[in-house]
């Protein structure tokens, strides 16, 4: 069985040694989909996206398309977006705003509560005794929030959104709490499809600030970023709990020559409030924070813009996994509200440019991850008998960097960005959910 197969690579995986044949394989994927995404918290939303009572968003949570939408009393709730009837995909827009929700198939309806309020001939076709309560939309067995982020679990018997963030909360809080009003989407959330697999996008991210120099030669060309070859490795590389990890990117000299990210000193007094005194002493001396919430889960808080002049923005983004070879890319811009509205619209250009699906980094990455793909899935890379060295990579700082103690934030921070440890930790994380017995439980 393919399960014994991965428990026989353990070694090597806790030792920095990635079989290459599990990133792509199609049976490893199967896996993935019941005991990684079946099981674990999934990013759905932003809060600031549901303003309004009849206001709807609709996402994926892997596989499964999901509805959400602001009730009367002001909730945000979600459901699986399918008609109790026959299963149709019941709201097809990307967002709106309804009083009601009407199947277009044989036109059932349902209120902002998932309730089943209307039944075409209902009396005629079904009689008296088809009760309406029994047939409204499926909830999504988990839904919780952290600094207005919506999460989403297939799994009921899941431990907590927060103690599944743990220390990641510390750092959350920092980009997402820093401000008066917190944080705010701007437009709607870029979406494209790459030819990638997950684990790669997820760890490019979360893991990976070594690629920067190389891959994104062109930005050192065009005086965008630092020609200094190791510009993205000054700070500290931070492992967190359940696969999770955060790369706190300074400078040569430990500190940032724009406080606070270059924002505005009017905004000073709020992070001066909202935030800790250490929390305070990371933010005054970072450049980026650049990391992820395993399994999809990345974020990239940076300065972006044109001209010259660079503004601060907060990118959360999913690799939402099509296939072995696919993923669907989601990025939602975010700002924080209490900024003004003329550097909010200049940090969303400078966004566009970057980040954005033609924005010159993307472009720069999605190449690699198509070529890891490509090289992926051929006869040796997909050796299983391990007759030759058919593993990838992962043991930069395995055994010649030890933890920082005096790093003032939680989890284990190593003093540079260029090591594999969250790589690692990632990694590590996978093989045990992969290896788990234990069955998923949808509903109770």
């Amino acid at each position: 069985m393919i399960i014994d197969e991965i428990k026989q690579m353990k070694n090597q995986v806790l030792e920095g040694q990635f079989p290459q044949w599990l990133i792509t394989d199609p049976e490893v994927y199967k896996l993935e989909q019941e005991r990684i995404f079946g099981t674990t918290w999934l990013f759905l939303a932003h809060e600031s996206e549901l303003k309004e009572p009849g206001e709807y968003i609709t996402r994926m949570l892997a596989d499964d398309p999901i509805l959400l939408m602001k009730n009367s009393n002001g909730e945000i709730k979600a459901f699986l977006n399918s008609c109790s009837h026959r299963g149709t995909r019941l709201c097809t827009e990307d967002f709106g705003k309804k009083k009601a929700h009407i199947c277009p198939y044989h036109g059932w309806s349902y209120n902002l509560d998932g309730e089943l309020i209307g039944i075409v001939a209902g009396n005629k076709v079904y009689g008296e005794k088809m009760d309406k309560s029994e047939w409204g939309l499926r909830p999504v067995p988990r839904v919780e929030s952290y600094q207005g982020m919506i999460f989403g679990n297939l799994d009921v018997n899941a431990i907590s959104l927060e103690d599944y963030l743990g220390d990641m909360k510390w750092y959350f809080d920092i980009m997402l709490g820093r401000s008066d009003g917190g944080m705010e989407v701007r437009g709607i959330p870029q979406r494209w499809v790459a030819k990638a697999n997950w684990k790669m996008t997820s760890e490019n991210f979360a893991a990976d600030p070594y690629h920067v120099q190389t891959t994104h030669r062109s930005a050192v060309e065009m005086k965008l970023t630092p020609s200094d070859p190791l510009y993205a490795s000054y700070g500290h590389q931070v492992v967190l709990n359940n696969g999770h990890g955060i790369n706190v990117i300074t400078s040569v000299t430990g500190q940032s020559a724009n406080r606070f990210q270059g924002m505005p000193e009017s905004m000073w007094p709020m992070f001066e409030k909202n935030l800790t005194n250490e929390q305070l002493d990371v933010f005054s001396k970072v450049t980026n924070f650049v990391g992820g919430v395993f399994p999809n889960l990345s974020f990239l808080s940076s300065c972006s813009g044109t001209e010259g002049n660079k503004y601060n923005h907060l990118q959360f983004r999913i690799w939402r996994p099509i296939s072995p070879d696919q993923v669907e890319i989601w990025v939602w811009y975010m700002i924080d509200k209490a900024l003004p509205e003329e550097y909010k619209e200049k940090s969303y250009k400078g966004f566009l440019a970057t980040f954005g699906a033609a924005g010159t980094l993307e472009q720069d990455d999605t190449e690699n991850w198509a070529r890891i793909v490509e090289a992926s899935q051929g006869k040796m890379a997909r050796d299983r008998k391990l007759s030759y060295n058919n593993v990838a990579n992962y043991l930069m700082g395995f055994d010649n960097v030890e933890a920082d103690p005096n790093f003032v934030g939680p989890g284990t921070a190593y003093p540079t960005c260029y090591t594999d440890h969250i790589a690692r930790s990632m990694h590590k994380y996978w093989f045990e959910l992969i290896s788990a017995q234990a069955e998923v439980t949808i509903n109770e």
